[in-house]
């Protein structure tokens, strides 16, 4: 009897993957598009003919996470205490990306200052250099953090500041161009935690790639066609940046139905761990806790952090992104308009300068606005600031070329493909 049973059972699973075969598709795909042109009946990659290369789909860049993209209302949650009314909720969708799954590190600056300084000129060099004086203040003695917090090793791993955005976008420029070089040199990437690791490790490899072989003993960049090298590093989005903070893939059940909004890169009102166990209690962000507080008394109640903390501290939201609340406030690619919320697309929204809204509308050689195409968006809170930034609805703006040591930066780049 029991033999019989399972003789059935086997019989149905049979059954069940030979359904789920038939139903499989026959069309060709991106990463499958056949051997013959399904326009011209034209074969592929004939000699002097049309070259379909093989592959795999896109592979997550070192440092990045995919952030599967959707439909959110983006906008502030909280009572917007300082009445700019420039983030009004409405809903907006967001073609899938990846990004940082960590702010950049001091250690990644390093590595960029190494490679320009080596084929680069004084100048180029001289532009790149992060603002160490951001730390500087005659009434408060910071003056460790200027001459040490970039370069001694201690404080590799903790976020970069003092940089402008002009020199974050520089960066994310290099930094394509590096990864890409590294990937020709060193052939295809071996996929590890959805990710990838170079198969193996050049000794040249801190110096930039360059957009043409300009040797005979240098490799030649494969072409975008390949699908051999990545598109490129970016800042985010302003779209991008508030929904993949918020991480609502987390409060999401059957059905396209979310249990709740977010106010802070987690659930629920406070800023503290709610869950029971060790952890109870500690602190989910850096941040300023009020006037001269800033990271309470002694002892594992309060967030672990004066300044700054290294980029992986703190728990990730979601989508497994770090720090996405405090520690340092973050770039992103909009240019400030107070009135984005009514002009950009709901698809993929982005301000951009010169367009609609214009700088000549606002009064700024009468001092009467601060509004011009410079002035760029960051957003997340830092170290220095209190709770009510740390919501990913709050928004502020600075001049492109400042620095502060409040702000840093990441990354993301365009995820094509894929929807998980």
């Amino acid at each position: 009897m029991i033999q019989k049973y399972h003789l059935q059972r086997a019989a149905y699973v049979l059954l069940a993957m030979a359904a789920l075969a038939s139903c499989k598709s026959k069309h060709p795909t991106s990463v499958k598009p056949g051997k013959q042109s399904t326009a011209t009946g034209i074969a592929y990659n004939q000699k002097d003919g049309f070259q379909v290369k093989k592959f795999a789909g896109q592979k997550a860049g070192p440092n990045l996470v995919f952030i599967e993209g959707g439909r959110f209302t983006m906008g502030a949650l909280e009572e917007d205490v300082m009445n700019s009314r420039d983030n009004r909720e409405r809903t907006v969708s967001i073609q899938s990306f990846y990004m940082d799954e960590t702010e950049m590190a001091n250690v990644h600056y390093l590595e960029y200052l190494n490679a320009i300084t080596r084929d680069s000129s004084e100048e180029v060099v001289k532009a790149a250099l992060p603002d160490t004086t951001v730390w500087a203040n005659p009434l408060s003695f910071n003056d460790s953090y200027v001459t040490q917090y970039l370069r001694y090793p201690a404080f590799r791993y903790y976020p970069v500041v003092g940089v402008s955005w002009v020199q974050a976008s520089d960066y994310a420029v290099w930094r394509s161009n590096a990864v890409n070089n590294e990937l020709a040199k060193g052939g295809a990437p071996k996929k590890k935690g959805g990710g990838f690791s170079l198969k193996r490790k050049s000794k040249t490899a801190e110096e930039p790639a360059l957009a043409e072989a300009t040797t005979s003993t240098a490799p030649p960049k494969p072409s975008l066609e390949s699908g051999m090298i990545l598109p490129d590093y970016r800042l985010p989005t302003e779209a991008e940046w508030e929904y993949a903070a918020k991480a609502l893939i987390g409060t999401q059940y059957m059905d396209e139905n979310q249990i709740n909004q977010r106010i802070y890169p987690w659930d629920g009102s406070s800023v503290r761990n709610p869950k029971k166990g060790r952890k109870q209690g500690q602190m989910l962000a850096n941040f300023k806790r009020g006037r001269g507080d800033y990271a309470g008394i002694a002892g594992r109640s309060n967030d672990g952090a004066i300044i700054t903390a290294e980029i992986y501290s703190y728990p990730a939201n979601d989508f497994g992104l770090y720090n996405m609340a405090g520690n340092v406030n973050e770039w992103v690619y909009d240019v400030y308009r107070p009135l984005s919320y009514q002009d950009v697309n709901d698809l993929n929204p982005i301000r951009r300068n010169g367009y609609l809204d214009e700088s000549k509308n606002y009064d700024t050689k009468n001092k009467q606005s601060l509004i011009d195409d410079k002035l760029r968006v960051y957003k997340g809170g830092s170290w220095n600031d209190v709770a009510y930034w740390l919501s990913p609805g709050t928004r502020r703006f600075l001049d492109q070329d400042s620095a502060t040591a409040m702000i840093g930066f990441r990354c993301a780049m365009i995820g094509v493909g894929r929807n998980k």
